[in-house]
């Protein structure tokens, strides 16, 4: 299949033509709105299919040398793309220091809903994938918060604490919070129940799943155009253009670090998009308890309402195409 072909099939398919439904309506002020409680159930179904499905694949396999490279690698990526972020913040945007701190750390963490989004891209496309690349989602989702504290400290010498007060409760945010909980325990109970515990509740984790992915990309369509919308004026050209060119700079510097992997196609794909990717969850609840001072319609605009957009409609053919090219 052709990077054309591929690129027409995502912008074709249901889950992302869902979520350009709710990014329109936003954008055109519709009342149209999904309840709180309603689309964090959807996200929680997601991480629980997600997480059984990847220990599932698991534990069909033995877990050998190059899953723990992989998830080295990961964990390395997840710690080092921060500072590059930072750096071009700092250098192409007017964004205060603590501002650039707290968006460079959503940039090294992942948004698990579009690594979702890229695995029902390659099972359309018959492009198959392992389920060790969910734990190597899990992983890369905490070490980046981690570098932002770090970077943010280093523009808060005055005090020896991190930015925002209690460590402890900090820690349990970071190692402790829902997206981590549910993706690493969903993977647990996958793998440890394999094929015969998932036929059990097939019907209910597997059947339905697409059809929830779309009703939470529609409600994330919705946030995305409301947080484009409202935040939009607080930040410059050089700031909303750092959306879309840092997930591409990720992504390339992943494609040729997978030169060195021995990875098919798919897995490929899922690391480069992870890369890519910008948290929207798990690091915005981190740093409004560990970076208050920062400005949260900064770094949820530039995350959700500019790089997720981009991702789902545009990113995925891209790193699907880069994988073609790099994958061993």
């Amino acid at each position: 299949m052709s990077t054309l072909d591929i690129a027409l099939s995502t912008l074709l398919s249901p889950v992302v033509l869902f979520f350009i439904l709710g990014l329109g309506a936003a954008l055109l002020r519709s009342q149209m709105s999904i309840p709180e409680a309603f689309a964090k159930g959807l996200s929680i179904y997601l991480m629980m299919a997600i997480g059984l499905k990847g220990g599932v694949e698991m534990s069909k396999t033995v877990i050998g040398l190059d899953v723990i490279v992989l998830l080295v690698v990961g964990m390395a990526l997840s710690f080092s793309i921060p500072v590059l972020a930072y750096a071009a913040l700092r250098f192409f945007s007017r964004l205060k220091p603590l501002d650039a701190a707290a968006t460079a750390g959503h940039y090294g963490s992942i948004s698990i809903v579009t690594f979702v989004t890229a695995i029902e891209v390659l099972n359309f496309t018959d492009i198959g994938s392992s389920g060790h690349m969910v734990a190597v989602a899990a992983i890369m989702e905490v070490p980046a918060i981690v570098t932002a504290l770090l970077l943010a400290r280093r523009t808060c010498k005055r005090t020896r604490a991190i930015p925002g007060g209690d460590e402890g409760e900090l820690f349990r945010e970071v190692f402790l919070n829902a997206s981590v909980v549910v993706l690493l325990g969903s993977l647990a109970i996958g793998w440890i129940g394999g094929i015969d515990g998932m036929s059990k509740i097939e019907p209910f984790f597997v059947i339905p799943f697409q059809g929830v992915l779309c009703l939470f990309l529609l409600d994330m369509g919705l946030s995305a155009g409301r947080g484009l919308r409202q935040g939009r004026r607080q930040l410059d050209a050089g700031a909303l253009s750092f959306g879309i060119y840092m997930p591409l700079l990720s992504a390339g510097l992943t494609a040729l670090l997978c030169l060195l992997l021995p990875l098919g196609t798919g897995d490929a794909a899922l690391l480069i998009t992870l890369a890519a990717s910008a948290s929207y969850i798990a690091v915005p609840a981190a740093t409004r308890l560990a970076i208050p001072q920062a400005q949260s319609s900064i770094y949820l605009t530039l995350s959700l309402g500019v790089t997720f957009p981009f991702n789902v409609i545009v990113g995925i053919p891209i790193y699907i195409f880069l994988a073609n090219l790099v994958a061993g």
